[in-house]
């Protein structure tokens, strides 16, 4: 086989993706994949099938109640012995997939498929196994005899060998992972043929025009050997690259014939469709016969030939429920054959009856590239929403022109004050918190104690009202608009802050009395609390409010809210109570946003009242040692390993609750960056994450010593070693600090600083030498 051609970006970001996965211990070992590969063929191979027969055939290889059983491993198998997830999954619809099996109900063999059911008795069961096993077994033989590193010719043979020798199994999911697991070095682990052809696609890769389950296997393996990977690692890689398959639409930018509504889309960022007079489609998202209600209201208000109505309904059906933004659907913007701009789907379908007019219905995209270009094949040049599948050479160009990610910026002229048409996107976790606002409107950041929950919550509200005040990030507005969003002594701004505890109330939230003197006498006044007080100055506003809550879950929700919680459902915004102290209508306005934050470590989400968890969306942001690549705490200790691995004693020897009471990087972040310092790092120690671990262990010293090692605890005497945080003794404060994990100092990151840091031609370590 030729060597593939890897376009060099992508070979650089493949191995930048294995380097994270292995060093966040997201991959198997070499060994542990060699062992569980001989734990099945042990179990499963063609000598263990070919001895048997009868009923324990039948048992062994289709009896889904027995753990034991072929399917059982196939689908379901996750354990020590097996971790059979690793190795492609084959899980979701019916027992049918296998074309026999065991009803629990009744005990009846049956097959056949969903609609089309057979109940047989066992003789006959047995039979089908015994078909299934002669199948399996003559498709070993076939896959004995391919060479590792065939080429395309050898693949599309093998494809049709195969279907000559198991024609009723080797097109099922389940034969192939039965095949790929024993020949894991000829067959890759995608046990469905569109996440194949999605992979290399990413890969600016053109599949085989042959169809079937095999003949892309001798690109993966190519690939396998090019990085040097075992084909089971390479195709984790590509998993956590690329993601799961996503679709591809053509847009288009002109209502009729004439009216180009592109460069408000670009501004948006938006894709949008006409057909105003429909109104709002939010409600059939969930009905039946979506595209049969969208075919009426064409028909009431669009009447035309019945053929178009039909397929206008299909489109629009396509833009309401098909177009994913969870997964990133890709939209192509498009004039005719010239393509205008390549976007990711960020949001979910609304409907916003403002400019342009006649172009109501939208979806949030964040553009990645803006040249234009046309497709090496013209598709669905006349259509509205179009899925780009036919040609693949489009895909393809699709990928490459985004990985060019050419975006020219786009100036938007506006009167003061009013905002750019269509919100704009945040990235990263603003970006899924502005999803999730959109949806619900309000959302949790909740995780561990030091992993940034306020900071993303004060980013994300902050950047909400600047963007749809001025169109602009609040870090871009200038002195006098900053205070319109942040407020100041005198007058409160578009985002307002407060911090639930124990003894927060309604009353200081909705609406109470409150003691007040005047002229000597103590009386009380009822007055507004901040929820109705940013409630009634919203109302009625283009900009966006947020309230952003710290420490949500410290306070009594049911307590405080009362009974507007059910107000701050999306459907029942602007939908009226009367308050019960003051008489006042209250409603809560569409354009209000409230963000929270909750520290695990004081409650799980689990506690949660169940009526806050359905109206609140949720992000948990853990621990990320990302942000600590290549530092080195005083050329001594590998930061990013080091809290990895305390962390991994942390949920090791505190049961379930672990995973909560993990120590946040913030901790170890000063102005954004890594200490690095270790007089400032032992500080940090001694002062916040010793005396956090120690509040978790509950005087537990056995815990203690397990989670910091007896190098920092004296467990006999029950308390911490802080003679070690002297400068004095330095070296054996870090010997205490490395001895319960001793392998990070192997660590990628370890040997990668080390290294740069003990060389003395590195210009910018000259000076560093102790």
């Amino acid at each position: 086989m030729s060597a593939i051609k890897l376009d060099a970006r992508i070979k650089q970001d493949l191995r930048a993706t294995y380097e994270t996965i292995m060093r966040n211990g997201e991959l198997l070992s070499v060994d542990r994949i060699r062992v569980s590969y001989e734990v099945f063929r042990d179990r499963f191979g063609p000598d263990k099938l070919g001895a048997l027969d009868g009923d324990a055939l039948l048992q062994a290889m289709h009896s889904h109640g027995n753990k034991d059983s072929l399917v059982y491993w196939l689908e379901f198998k996750n354990d020590e012995d097996f971790p059979g997830q690793v190795f492609g999954s084959i899980s979701g619809g019916s027992a049918h997939k296998f074309g026999l099996f065991k009803r629990k109900e009744t005990g009846q063999w049956v097959t056949g498929g969903p609609r089309k059911e057979e109940n047989i008795d066992e003789p006959h069961a047995v039979a089908i196994a015994r078909k299934h096993r002669d199948q399996l077994l003559a498709g070993v033989a076939v896959l004995e005899k391919l060479a590792v590193g065939a080429d395309d010719a050898a693949y599309r043979g093998l494809q049709n060998d195969l279907g000559r020798v198991a024609p009723d199994l080797y097109n099922l999911a389940w034969a192939h992972k039965y095949f790929s697991l024993l020949f894991p070095e000829k067959l890759d682990d995608y046990h469905n043929a569109e996440y194949q052809r999605f992979h290399l696609i990413k890969l600016l890769q053109k599949p085989p025009e042959d169809d079937g389950l095999y003949v892309c296997a001798g690109r993966f393996v190519n690939l396998a050997t090019l990085l040097g990977l075992p084909l089971i690692q390479l195709t984790a890689v590509l998993n956590k690259r690329n993601g799961r398959p996503i679709r591809y639409w053509r847009m288009g930018t002109r209502l009729g014939a004439t009216e180009s509504i592109w460069q408000d889309m670009l501004n948006g960022p938006y894709v949008a469709i006409g057909w105003e007079a429909i109104g709002d489609l939010s409600g059939l998202r969930t009905a039946e016969d979506v595209r049969g209600e969208i075919r009426k209201l064409l028909e009431q208000h669009y009447p035309g030939d019945p053929k178009v109505v039909s397929r206008k309904a299909g489109e629009i059906r396509n833009f309401l429920t098909e177009i994913k933004e969870g997964d990133g659907d890709i939209v192509v913007a498009a004039d005719g054959e010239t393509v205008l701009a390549i976007g990711r789907v960020t949001g979910p379908y609304r409907f916003e009856n403002t400019a342009p007019t006649g172009a109501p219905h939208r979806r949030s995209v964040t553009w990645v590239s803006t040249a234009e270009w046309k497709m090496p094949e013209s598709e669905g040049l006349r259509t509205t929403v179009f899925p780009l599948k036919k040609h693949v050479e489009n895909l393809i160009e699709i990928e490459r022109r985004s990985l060019d990610g050419a975006v020219t910026p786009t100036t938007v002229v506006r009167p003061a004050g009013v905002p750019v048409a269509g919100p704009q996107r945040l990235e990263g976790i603003p970006g899924r918190m502005q999803s999730i606002l959109e949806r619900k409107g309000q959302a949790i950041l909740y995780g561990p104690p030091g992993t940034g929950k306020t900071y993303w919550a004060r980013q994300t509200a902050f950047d909400l009202a600047a963007l749809g005040a001025y169109g602009r990030l609040f870090g871009d507005l200038s002195p006098e608009e900053k205070t319109k969003v942040d407020g100041n002594d005198t007058v409160a701004g578009l985002v307002r802050c407060c911090t639930f505890h124990p003894s927060y109330g309604y009353e200081d939230f909705i609406e109470g009395y409150r003691p007040k003197s005047i002229g000597g006498q103590l009386s009380f006044t009822l007055e507004r609390g901040i929820f109705q007080a940013i409630c009634e100055d919203a109302r009625g506003k283009s900009e966006k409010y947020v309230l952003l809550i710290d420490e949500i879950n410290r306070g009594d929700i049911p307590r405080i809210f009362g009974e507007l919680l059910t107000l701050l459902e999306l459907d029942k915004r602007g939908q009226s109570v009367v308050l019960p102290l003051s008489g006042k209508l209250f409603a809560v306005p569409a354009n209000l946003y409230v963000v929270g934050t909750m520290n695990t470590a004081d409650r799980s989400i689990a506690l949660l009242d169940t009526a806050l968890r359905r109206r609140f969306g949720f992000v948990e942001l853990m621990p990320d040692v990302e942000v600590f690549r290549n530092a080195l705490i005083g050329e001594s200790i590998p930061l990013g390993p080091w809290l990895a691995a305390l962390n991994g004693r942390i949920r090791g020897h505190l049961g379930r609750d672990g995973r909560n009471l993990q120590i946040g990087h913030a901790y170890l972040l000063e102005g954004g960056k890594p200490v690095t310092d270790f007089a400032r790092f032992v500080r940090i120690l001694a002062d916040d994450i010793i005396p956090l671990v120690g509040e978790y262990c509950y005087e537990d010293y056995g815990a203690l010593t397990q989670i910091l090692g007896v190098g920092l605890v004296d467990e006999a005497r029950q308390r911490i070693r802080e003679e070690l945080f002297v400068l004095a003794r330095r070296e054996e404060l870090v010997q205490a600090l490395l001895a319960p994990s001793p392998e990070i100092v192997t660590s990628p990151d370890a040997v990668a600083v080390t290294e740069v840091a003990d060389d003395p031609d590195d210009p910018e370590t000259k000076g560093n030498e102790s």
